[in-house]
């Protein structure tokens, strides 16, 4: 079982940054993918970004390609998102999940939600004009 917490969301103006973490309970969080998707009111959940066990391998939306960059410390069971040159349209609830059904190397796996088994709560991100 593998419980998420994230934090970090706020309100910022356009072309701001702002730094989402992802705190985990659980043994296995070591060995699990990451992600992190973000759901936009009246639109359905979308991927952001990626992360393998290691931290080697990343995926990213185009969207955001460029703009933010995700990590992750398993010594401290903790994923981050830090977004950069933030938009009016990244506006959403930024959620993590964590999963250890993806085995494929590729964005189409890693942004498939029905294969996250776990997620947080969410936090907001707005970003004003």
């Amino acid at each position: 079982q593998v419980q998420l917490v994230e934090s970090g969301g706020g309100l910022v103006q356009a072309g701001g940054s702002l730094r989402l973490s992802c705190a985990a309970s659980g043994r296995t969080f070591s060995s699990y993918v990451l992600g992190w998707f973000r759901q936009a009111p009246g639109k359905e959940r979308e991927f952001v970004a990626g992360i393998n066990w290691s931290g080697v391998r990343t995926f990213y939306a185009d969207s955001v390609k460029g703009r933010f960059t995700i990590s992750r410390d398993n010594a401290k069971n903790t994923v981050f998102l830090q977004m950069n040159s933030l938009k009016p349209e990244d506006t959403a609830v930024y959620y993590c999940g964590a999963t250890p059904r993806v085995t494929s190397w590729n964005t189409d796996a890693y942004g498939n939600t029905d294969a996250y088994d776990y997620w947080g709560q969410g936090t907001q991100v707005t970003v004003s004009s």
